[in-house]
């Protein structure tokens, strides 16, 4: 285990001094430098913390690959950007919603190669952005450059990751359905409970229907976190206020072989 060289790591990335980051945790700086010179190991009870605090998951943390990764990986190794560089429609209601006459803070969960979160960075934003591939987050880190825009980039997994500070924007497309059934309270409550008043939340979650077939290229991450009912999204942001709140369903091509995806799509304000 090699957790005391990723702590290490991770601290110096972030600037942090071990004094710090015991600040952040409440513990002693003492113990800090035991566990990056391996005398000792965090306790599991604040591993969630200490990932979240590192900007890392549990998994990376503990120096495991993450299950999800190795696929986007590929497709993000590739030539030229795997999505495309067109920002997601929904930017562009984040920008009729929230006007950037200020530098409203956004956070991009799940980037990807960071063709949102440069695109609204470009646009005036404070843009703070995570993915679980590597590759993704340094073809973002490319392109961020190329634009001379500034993003803050980490490498994390929604299903472990919790935040520390408030964003006035909470974006996500394409990456709820890989939270377990078991955990989507918990994340959804900390997005809500780290939005600024009168900020939004911004999602879109594919949602089964008996109708549709599974799509030739789910993961098998995806079918172990289980299917999303419809209408399940909206009702975990019941007492905010939803400026749009729609299922659709489209044609897809992203295997090479066409297929059909329902989803349904929020922009909930929080009062």
């Amino acid at each position: 285990m090699n957790i005391g060289k990723i702590i290490t790591d991770r601290r110096k990335a972030l600037g942090l001094t071990q004094q710090a980051l015991a600040e952040k945790l409440n513990i002693s700086f003492q113990a800090v430098s035991k566990w990056e010179n391996d005398s000792s190991y965090p306790d599991v009870t604040i591993l969630p913390k200490l990932a979240a605090t590192l900007k890392v998951s549990i998994d990376s943390l503990l120096g495991y690959p993450s299950q999800s990764l190795t696929e986007y990986d590929e497709r993000y190794n590739a030539a030229g950007y795997y999505w495309g560089l067109a920002p997601n429609n929904l930017c562009y209601e984040i920008m009729h919603l929230k006007p950037p006459i200020k530098p409203y803070k956004v956070l991009d969960i799940g980037c990807g190669e960071g063709k949102d979160a440069v695109f609204l960075a470009r646009n005036g934003y404070n843009v703070t952005a995570f993915d679980i591939s590597e590759q993704g987050l340094s073809k973002a880190r490319e392109l961020a450059d190329h634009c001379g825009v500034k993003v803050d980039l980490f490498k994390a997994d929604i299903c472990d990751f919790r935040l520390e500070t408030d964003f006035d924007i909470i974006f996500s497309s394409g990456v709820f359905h890989y939270i377990p059934q078991e955990q989507r309270s918990n994340v959804i409550e900390s997005l809500k409970k780290h939005t600024t008043s009168n900020g939004i939340n911004v999602i879109n979650v594919f949602v089964r229907k008996p109708f549709i077939p599974l799509p030739p290229d789910i993961e098998e991450s995806e079918l172990a976190a289980g299917d999303w009912k419809s209408g399940e999204l909206f009702m975990y942001y019941h007492d905010w206020l939803f400026r749009k709140n729609e299922e659709r369903i489209f044609d897809c091509n992203s295997s090479g072989v066409p297929h059909k995806h329902c989803m349904d799509v929020m922009i909930a304000e929080k009062y």
